[in-house]
This record gives C-alpha cells, sequence and structure tokens, in this order.
C-alpha cells in the first residue's frame, strides 16, 4: 500500500514534545508498504483539512493515516476537520477499532475516530497515543488492501478468510 502519515498535535508542532505516532504508524506499516510523506500540524480545523486535501490530491497515495486530536478535549478536532472533507463516512472500521480494543481499557469509550473516503484516498483517524495508535492500527492491517481496492473500483475480489 501506499499511504502518508498526518500527526495532528499542537504541542510535537511547536516543538515542546516529540511526535511518537507518526513514527509508530510508519514502523508498523513496515517496508512492504509505502511510505509517500509524513507530515505535522497543530490541532486547527482548517490546517488539518488543507493537509488532508493535499495528501489526497497526490496520486500515489492510497491510504492517509492520521494520529491525535480523536479525544474529547477541547483542541482535539481530527474527526470534524475529517467529516468535512470526506465524501463519505465508513463508521465500521472506527466502530471495528473501538469494539475490538474494549478488552484492553474503557478509555476507548472517549475516541472519536473517524474513517471515510475523500478522492478515492481512504483516511483513517488514530488516536495520539502510541499504544492506541499500535493497538487500533494491528486490528485493522488486514482490512486495509481489501477496503482500498473497493474504493478504487476493483470488485473482483477473492472471498476474505477469517
Amino acid at each position: 500500500m501506499k499511504y502518508s502519515v498526518l500527526t495532528i498535535s499542537d504541542s510535537a508542532f511547536s516543538g515542546t514534545n516529540k511526535d511518537l505516532g507518526g513514527p509508530l504508524i510508519i514502523d508498523i506499516m513496515g517496508s512492504q508498504n509505502i511510505l509517500i510523506e509524513h507530515m505535522l500540524v497543530a490541532d486547527e480545523i482548517e490546517d488539518i483539512q488543507q493537509a488532508l486535501k493535499t495528501l489526497c490530491e497526490n496520486s500515489d497515495n492510497e491510504l492517509i493515516l492520521t494520529t491525535g486530536g480523536t479525544g474529547i478535549g477541547p483542541r482535539d478536532v481530527t474527526p470534524e476537520a475529517t467529516k468535512n472533507i470526506i465524501e463519505y463516512e465508513i463508521p465500521g472500521i472506527s466502530e471495528l477499532m473501538r469494539i475490538k480494543n474494549y478488552s484492553k481499557t474503557d478509555f476507548v469509550a472517549l475516541s472519536r475516530a473517524v474513517a471515510g473516503v475523500f478522492n478515492k484516498k481512504l483516511i483513517v483517524n488514530f488516536p495520539g497515543s502510541p499504544k492506541a495508535v499500535k493497538e487500533n492500527l494491528e486490528v485493522l492491517l488486514p482490512l486495509l488492501p481489501h477496503s482500498i481496492d473497493l474504493i478504487k473500483g476493483n470488485t473482483d475480489h477473492k472471498e476474505i478468510k477469517r
């Protein structure tokens, strides 16, 4: 898969904290996937929307993975920014991440992560916590290639084994 990462964090953007979520996504995606770009923006709706649009305009990208800004704090605006630009939402992706991770912590109930499609690119929001990034990405990795194929219009797919 060809993908980009967007880290959304006021503190990482200002340099007061290190970006941990973005590099972790890149590490988990591994060398079998191709990183196109890694961007970092502050928790501002307009900045997030512009970054998502820029990443989705790149024809090489198939997948945009965001980290940060999915909680319930006043600066957590990633879900709103994502919803403002996507053409359609895929609620099952965020539902699956929450369902699979309830066994680890009840705090997953506070995640407002969104997944959807813009310009035939899949966008998935992950929390900013490295632990949550790892747990959620591991849940989704098996679904991503098939999801991207369907978004591109490839309906000639083999049956997925559970």
